[in-house]
């Protein structure tokens, strides 16, 4: 029997080691990723989608430079068209005084212009240029219909400068001419810069509600004090300053309460002195001139030349 040889280290008897795993070290942004609350696929879905939109943004511009975006808008708003979303309708409402004749003018520019290109911003604007319009609203109705509310100016006065007449809301803005033969029923202030004065003079006739409704009209005069002119034919001037006239004011009309001033004949009532109340009579009769006791008389000194 041969003797066998055994060889060291062989098959049977060789424990093979188990080789350590190699141990990678964790960069920062790894440990800043392994800590955020959202899973490993979020993140790759979000890597992705910053990805593709980069190239997206990228192409954009590239596209803006070469002008495609024009190209693709018109396109778009022919499509539009075709699809029956045109502008082919105009509804305006809330109108009852102005002529509505300009709301469609600038409304019917858009006119066969596709429903989605339509810029309602500029069209409101255009629209806040008319004297009556007070505030616009534009809206669409699909498919075909631009839909316009209109807030109308309240017209408070008639404006006569320079020889010309204009319809004028509470706080002076010019509404439309106004021919002389066509004259509202509204009180009539004459003179440069009379129109901004128009809520002054409201509020100084709310210190005398009774005659508010016999004024005529106002005369601005000097741009700084008031001659009112009543429906019976006289003319009361006022002194300067808001307060002065408000009290000179309330004291006429105590006055005209107790003695029935108006509607006498009297041509002029002067209170733009405070110490004095002068009256003019016609050119047949004197002049006459009480102080404010109203215990003296005196002729009258002739009027400035204010108006």
């Amino acid at each position: 029997m041969s003797a066998a040889t055994i060889r060291r280290g062989g098959a049977s008897s060789r424990r093979r080691k188990a080789k350590a795993p190699i141990r990678k070290r964790r960069s920062r942004i790894d440990k800043f990723l392994s800590q955020l609350p959202v899973s490993d696929d979020a993140l790759h879905r979000a890597a992705t989608w910053t990805i593709m939109l980069s190239a997206a943004a990228a192409l954009g511009g590239l596209a803006w430079f070469v002008g495609l975006p024009a190209m693709a808008t018109q396109e778009f708003a022919s499509l539009s068209r075709k699809a029956g979303f045109e502008v082919r309708k105009v509804e305006v409402r809330g109108i009852e005084r102005m002529d509505e004749l300009p709301v469609y003018a600038i409304a019917l520019g858009q006119h066969e212009r596709a429903m989605p290109s339509v810029d309602l911003e500029k069209l409101r604007s255009e629209l806040m240029g008319l004297g009556w319009v007070q505030d616009a609203r534009v809206s669409r109705r699909l498919p075909e219909t631009l839909v316009i509310d209109i807030v109308e100016r309240r017209p408070a006065a008639v404006w006569q400068n320079r020889g010309k007449l204009a319809l004028i809301d509470g706080q002076g803005k010019v509404l439309q001419p106004v021919d002389l033969t066509a004259m509202p029923d509204l009180p009539l202030v004459v003179g440069p810069n009379a129109n901004q004065q128009t809520a002054a003079l409201r509020k100084l006739m709310e210190a005398a509600p009774a005659l508010k409704p016999m004024l005529a009209g106002a005369t601005w005069v000097g741009n700084r004090r008031w001659d009112l002119r009543f429906q019976t034919g006289e003319t009361l001037s006022l002194p300067e300053g808001e307060k002065l006239a408000s009290q000179a004011l309330v004291n006429f009309a105590r006055m005209d309460g107790v003695n029935r001033l108006l509607g006498r004949g009297i041509v002029r009532f002067d209170m733009r002195d405070p110490d004095k109340f002068v009256l003019r009579l016609p050119k047949t009769q004197d002049k006459v001139a009480a102080s404010s006791g109203g215990d003296s008389a005196a002729t009258e000194e002739a009027a400035d030349g204010e108006g």
